[in-house]
């Protein structure tokens, strides 16, 4: 198990799964410090985002917690959204309440570089769950800053999974691939937790039950978001089964040993037709590239849902 005590940035776009992964971090207090959270635009547009980050810390009881909107758009393509499957408030599911307090700020990353610059060297690590068009804004504006990340936590990309967005590419790299490829190439340590490891951890109605019935008011209101969302695809992981992809970045940092990786080069393709946002893997090392990642491979899903189910019912 992890012993130390993880200061981390959450990078986002809630997103229902991104709901879980921000309600489980501020349910590990013991193991992780959660700085802030920065929105980003991707499975809804920034406004949206931004708000319902704003809605979940004051849902979980940590009202002071600094949340800061970000990119309202990538790098260089336009925004397209997963509203499909998140529902126009991004939190299908939920019933979503306007935030008590007043916006803060639209300035993510200069928030990102002053906590870097206030902080000691490799205190902070990021935990990218969206589209990284705010880190590659950082990587871009301040390179300098990028040596005093201790690692990045990135949940997206897709391996021998094949993706769930396009044929090759997963949802959070394909909505801004540019941005992807500055991020694995920043030199930065990355734990990546794509689909090839997030579809191993699914979600059953029985879980739902399990956190609605076991803890206070937040688990009764988020345990909705443990059910298949709209358009899943019940034909591939069984009926009213879904994958939990977010909230594996936050379990890594809680119990790394739920976990099996593989250090690989991984380059991101941004100008493929039929690729674009494809994660290309050198499995076998024939590129010669040194790796850049640790790539997950392998989770215990069942023990990744009971962590998620058990901290959040202490909310």
């Amino acid at each position: 198990m992890s012993t130390s005590r993880n200061r981390i940035i959450l990078d986002c776009d809630p997103g229902r799964d991104d709901a879980l992964a921000i309600a489980m971090a501020l349910a590990s207090s013991a193991e992780i410090d959660l700085a802030g959270i920065t929105a980003v635009a991707g499975n809804v547009p920034l406004e949206v985002t931004y708000r319902n980050a704003r809605f979940l810390r004051e849902l979980c009881g940590f009202p002071d917690l600094p949340v800061h909107a970000g990119a309202a758009r990538p790098l260089v393509r336009e925004l397209e959204t997963a509203t499909r499957h998140h529902g126009e408030s991004g939190l299908e599911g939920v019933e979503v309440e306007m935030p008590a307090r007043p916006i803060e700020s639209h300035r993510a990353v200069g928030y990102l570089a002053e906590t870097l610059e206030a902080s000691g060297d490799q205190e902070i690590t990021l935990v990218a769950i969206g589209p990284l068009t705010n880190i590659a804004l950082l990587a871009v504006e301040r390179p300098e800053l990028m040596a005093k990340i201790r690692e990045i936590v990135v949940m997206g990309g897709a391996s021998t999974a094949g993706g769930n967005v396009t044929p090759a590419a997963e949802f959070n790299v394909w909505a801004d691939p540019h941005a992807a490829a500055v991020v694995f190439e920043c030199g930065r340590p990355l734990i990546v937790h794509g689909l090839d490891v997030t579809h191993q951890v699914l979600a059953a109605p029985r879980h739902a039950e399990r956190l609605a019935g076991t803890g206070g008011e937040v688990a009764r209101r988020l345990a909705p978001l443990l059910h298949p969302a709209a358009g899943s695809r019940g034909d591939r992981f069984g009926p009213d089964r879904s994958p939990i992809h977010d909230p594996c970045t936050i379990a890594w940092l809680i119990r790394p040993d739920l976990f099996a990786t593989e250090s690989v080069a991984v380059a991101v393709e941004s100008e493929g037709t039929h690729t674009l946002g494809e994660t290309v893997v050198d499995w076998w090392g024939v590129t010669g590239r040194a790796p850049n990642a640790r790539w997950v491979t392998e989770a215990d899903g069942e023990a990744v849902l009971a962590l998620l189910t058990d901290r959040i019912a202490k909310l």
